[in-house]
């Protein structure tokens, strides 16, 4: 049974929004010390339903929120089972109608008997849910590290633990488009872009969401292993848990990425990436910097919503 939104606390902040043209210029600032080729640049969204991106709705536009439920300290060092969320309720904690929602998460181990990946791609309107979001986990634990994905079927709503979610109204609008290719730097790109934006706006909590396709390389991804009943109180621990593979492109990655947390215990990279080749996961890095290419299309968020924050604040098992 899912948590009821109004039992548990909901918070808001505003979130600062500087123009889409100074955005674009720190992240050209900024990735250009990582990457060789960088083109960044504001436009209308292309219509993200189409492939490669093959998203559930069309833009990123409408409402712009960065919503994070739950957290990492639910997971571990144990499991708590009774975090349970249902993305029927995302219209009313969030105030989007319709929201097109999509972000990495933990999946509901309720549906799919253990814990697993879940890459979000749905629209909930009016409390209904469109689904093409997808999960992976491993498919038998004790025979090694084989994994399966799926994609969820419209009746599958809930999900659990943790989350972090780009919320919009799914409408067309201007984004930043982001063009990377050939990594000269050791930074990932998803850190690479918080860092241009942390030191173009000293001190200011900017949240930024959306999606990149990542081509030319293979890309570091993991997979939970299902829930312990041994502590995981060390990231070694963690480390050991969890199953890292190399992943073929062309990947989908979606996510959220904060620059400073404004006092609600964010995690400010979170990205899980999915295909239609049956690998997903969660995003770390390209493993072929002089081949790798990312294309990104993100939004910055007006506001940000979190759901359930956990009293622990601590950072194990972010990475």
């Amino acid at each position: 049974m899912a948590l009821n939104p109004d039992t548990v606390l909901v918070e808001e902040k505003p979130l600062y929004c500087p123009s889409m043209n100074d955005v674009a210029q720190a992240l050209k600032d900024g990735l250009s010390e990582n990457f060789e080729t960088v083109e960044v640049s504001v436009v209308d969204c292309p219509d993200l339903t189409q492939k490669p991106f093959s998203l559930a709705s069309q833009g990123l536009g409408g409402s712009p929120t960065i919503l994070e439920v739950g957290g990492v300290p639910f997971l571990m060092p144990l499991v708590n089972r009774s975090k349970i969320y249902d993305f029927k309720d995302m219209n009313k904690v969030t105030g989007v109608n319709p929201a097109f929602i999509i972000g990495a998460g933990a999946g509901p181990f309720t549906y799919a008997g253990v814990n697993s990946e879940l890459v979000a791609n749905l629209v909930v309107k009016d409390g209904e849910v469109r689904q093409l979001s997808q999960i992976a986990k491993l498919k038998d634990e004790s025979k090694g590290n084989e994994f399966i994905t799926e994609t969820l079927q419209d009746s599958v709503t809930s999900f659990a633990l943790l989350a972090n979610l780009f919320v919009s109204e799914g409408k067309p609008g201007k984004v930043l488009r982001v063009h990377c290719a050939k990594r000269k730097g050791k930074s990932d790109f998803v850190t690479a872009a918080r860092d241009s934006l942390l030191k173009g706006f000293p001190g200011k909590a900017i949240g930024v969401g959306g999606t990149f396709l990542i081509n030319g390389s293979k890309v570091k991804q993991h997979i939970m292993a299902d829930f312990t009943t041994t502590p995981l109180d060390t990231e070694e621990k963690v480390n050991n848990w969890l199953r890292f593979y190399s992943m073929n492109p062309p990947l989908v990655a979606l996510g959220t990425f904060v620059t400073n947390d404004p006092g609600l215990n964010l995690r400010v990279i979170h990205f899980h990436a999915l295909s239609d080749h049956g690998e997903a996961g969660h995003y770390h890095y390209d493993t072929e910097p002089e081949k790798v290419e990312y294309l990104a299309y993100f939004n910055l968020g007006t506001k940000v919503v979190r759901m359930d924050r956990p009293q622990d604040e601590s950072k194990l098992g972010h990475n």
